[in-house]
This record gives structure tokens, C-alpha cells and sequence, in this order.
């Protein structure tokens, strides 16, 4: 296996594990953990690019704002979709809705492909359309049977692609702009994180272990999003695409172990979904071998 390999496996299983141990932080909140998780990602993303050698990148942005004033209004719209986002991943395993999430980043991948269709004119492949044609049947089924799909659902399969799109649309689709996004967040997310200091002390003298817990969530946020960026570097897109699969399956399995169940009546949408994603997992097996 190589070493691409490990570090993009690595990357999902540290997103996995701080999916599945955010209940670990009681009594914070999933909106005092996304807090955490932006104030220490603003110094670690910075030093990461300090020692890959990318810092120009923050610079490069920062002189960009001044010169395109587009970047005035768009900005303050994408560091809100990634917020959302961020804060989404670790609300949902607290309050009993991480089987919607991780189905949402089931869908995310198939939700591209259309994207790409539609936006870039890239072509489906055989196995993309029946891919495409599955999870489509998956979300009639959702619709039909279920009275739609999940809010959480939606919001991954549909915001993501929205906020990828706006950022290639304006240059800004590096580290360095999600740096500046980190940024922009940050009064938000020390209003959330800290407030006036009461309630975290309170909290701080109920639970003495945060003092630990909390720094090790922002470093295992930052490690994991180090192995995630380095293994987009060392591997070929298509096996690196092909990994990021890992990560929804993981996150599925984490909100099962916390107790969650998939009705009876939703396990045909989860089917369908699997076998889409199959598809395409069969599809980059054969790209990758056919290139071997």
C-alpha cells in the first residue's frame, strides 16, 4: 500500500473517530464545538501552510480582496456555507441525526458528477449514469415513501456543490481562501466557543476534562485535514476520489454505533444510495487499472 494511500485512509479515519467521540465533549454544544474547531483551525491551517511552503497563498488572497471587490460580497457568502457546514458535522451526531449526514456525503459525490455535467459539460460515463440513475431512484423512493428527503440530507448533497462552485468561480478554491474564511468566522465562533466566559467556566468546573478534550479536538481537526491535503498531493485524482468514499462509510458506521437505526421504511433510499456509490467505486477501479 502506498504512502498515499495511509494518509488519505488516515484522513477519513480521524474525521470518522471525531465524528464518532464529539458526544465525548458533553456539555459542550454542537455549535461551542464548531467554535473550537475555527479558532484552532485559523493558527493551525496558517502554520501548515507556513511549512509546506504555500504561505504566498494567504497573501496572494488578501491582495486579491482589495483589488476585486466581488470578493467583498462573495467572501462573507462562502465562509457562511462552509460555516454552516463544519458546524453540521459535529450538531448532528448530538442530537441524533448523523445517519442523515453521512447519507448526505453519499450523495455529495453523485451530486458533482451532475454538477460537472451541467456546469463544465463533462460526460457520464456508463457506469456514472446508471451510478446517477440509482440515487436518483433512491431520493424518488425518499420522496415518495417518506415524505422527502432530510434537511441535513440536503444541506451536504446540495451545499457543498454550491459553495465549490462559487469558490472555483472566483479563483479562491485553495487553502488560502479557506484560511481567510476561517478568518471571517472567527468573531462567530468565539461568541459561540466562549460567550462572556461564564458559561464555559461552568462548564470547564463540571467537566475538568474539556481542558484536555478541547485542544485535542482542534488538533485532530488540523491533522486530519494536513493528511487530507497532502494525500491530494501524492496520489492521481481519480484513486484520490476514489478514497474520499471511505469517509461517509465511516461516518454511517459512527452514528450506528451511537445508537441511531435506519426505519424500515428508508432502507430502500440507503440501498439504492449504496449502489450508486458502488458504481462509481467500480468505475475508478477499472480507470486505475486500465492505466496501470
Amino acid at each position: 500500500m502506498s504512502k498515499g494511500v495511509v494518509v488519505s485512509l488516515a484522513a477519513s479515519l480521524l474525521f470518522g473517530l471525531m465524528y464518532y467521540a464529539s458526544p465525548w465533549l458533553a456539555p459542550l454544544q454542537g455549535e461551542q464545538i464548531f467554535g473550537w474547531r475555527v479558532l484552532f483551525a485559523v493558527p493551525l491551517v496558517a502554520l501548515m501552510l507556513h511549512l509546506d511552503g504555500e504561505r504566498t497563498l494567504i497573501v496572494r488572497t488578501l491582495r486579491r480582496i482589495r483589488s476585486d471587490r466581488r470578493l467583498w460580497l462573495a467572501l462573507p457568502v462562502t465562509t457562511a456555507m462552509v460555516g454552516v457546514q463544519l458546524w453540521l458535522f459535529l450538531w448532528a451526531p448530538l442530537h441524533g441525526r448523523g445517519l442523515q449526514v453521512s447519507m448526505g456525503y453519499f450523495l455529495l459525490p453523485l451530486v458533482m458528477v451532475l454538477v460537472g455535467r451541467v456546469f463544465y459539460g463533462e460526460r457520464l460515463s456508463l457506469l456514472q449514469a446508471l451510478a446517477v440513475a440509482s440515487a436518483a431512484a433512491g431520493v424518488a423512493w425518499a420522496l415518495l415513501h417518506n415524505h422527502g428527503l432530510s434537511w441535513e440530507m440536503l444541506l451536504v448533497a446540495l451545499g457543498y456543490p454550491a459553495y465549490f462552485l462559487l469558490r472555483r468561480h472566483l479563483d479562491i478554491s485553495h487553502l488560502g481562501g479557506f484560511w481567510v474564511e476561517m478568518v471571517l468566522l472567527l468573531p462567530v465562533a468565539c461568541w459561540v466557543a466562549i460567550g462572556d466566559g461564564h458559561g464555559l467556566g461552568q462548564m470547564l468546573a463540571q467537566r475538568p476534562a474539556l481542558y484536555v478534550l478541547i485542544p485535542l479536538l482542534g488538533v485532530v481537526s488540523a491533522v486530519a485535514l494536513m493528511c487530507y491535503m497532502l494525500a491530494a498531493k501524492m496520489l492521481s485524482f481519480s484513486l484520490f476520489g476514489l478514497l474520499t468514499y471511505v469517509e461517509p462509510v465511516l461516518l454511517m458506521l459512527a452514528a450506528l454505533l451511537l445508537g441511531e437505526s435506519v426505519g424500515q421504511g428508508q432502507w430502500p433510499t440507503y440501498i439504492a444510495i449504496w449502489i450508486a456509490v458502488g458504481l462509481l467505486a467500480l468505475e475508478g477501479g477499472v480507470r486505475l487499472r486500465s492505466r496501470a
